[in-house]
């Protein structure tokens, strides 16, 4: 797979703040991305700019804490870590150079286990576990995009979670580095993780109270 090109300007380190200046269909990297001072929420796969929806529903807000509530009494006192978005989350193919980083996302929920990835601008490397909450708003190109990435990379496990559909659907990353699906859980169901023994959630808890 070929190298993506860095962004071809002489003043990198020039902030960029209105959205607008970017042309999206030059390659950028992390470099460049800590540069950008627009309000609007961005991440990169591949070095390509995806811009992210705007302030998520109240719906989504509601699942997604619930859910970040449950992990976070669960590891509370423990090794590993649970983050909310906005949380950057770097995927380095080689060098862990600002320069050399081309896909930058900022997950719903993810746990990192391995105290050596964090540093005070996220996370560098993959996470053990990630937590998206799907929204209208995403595109099916989205999804896919951000499966390959949490899958070439090695995230141990990848929740789907449908608020529409009242639903989680588990990835779990196999020895051939390939993605399996469970089955999709829905109310009255528990589902609990191959990352984070113990740890057990129950979909009633997720979806109760959300209209």
């Amino acid at each position: 797979m070929s190298k993506p090109v860095p962004y071809p300007v002489l003043n990198d380190d020039e902030p960029v703040r209105q959205f607008e200046e970017l042309d999206a269909s030059l390659t950028y990297s992390y470099s460049n991305y800590l540069n950008w001072l627009f309000p609007e929420r961005v991440e990169l796969i591949k070095g390509k700019i995806f811009k992210m929806s705007p302030a998520p529903s109240r719906v989504h807000q509601e699942v997604a804490g619930n859910i970040f509530l449950k992990l976070g009494n669960f590891l509370d006192g423990k090794l590993c870590k649970v983050y909310s978005a906005p949380f950057d989350v770097r995927f380095p193919k080689e060098s862990k150079a600002d320069k050399d980083v081309y896909t930058v996302l900022q997950p719903d929920i993810c746990v990192i286990c391995d105290k050596s990835k964090l540093d005070a601008r996220g996370c560098i490397g993959a996470p053990d576990l990630v937590v998206e909450v799907l929204s209208p708003g995403n595109t099916k190109m989205e999804l896919l995009n951000k499966y390959k990435v949490y899958e070439e990379f090695g995230v141990k496990e990848y929740w789907v979670v449908s608020q529409s559909d009242q639903s989680i659907l588990i990835y779990t990353l196999n020895d051939s580095g390939k993605f399996q699906p469970s089955k999709i859980f829905t109310h009255s169901e528990k589902i609990t993780s191959s990352v984070l023994p113990g740890f057990e959630l129950e979909l009633d808890d997720v979806f109760n109270d959300i209209d």
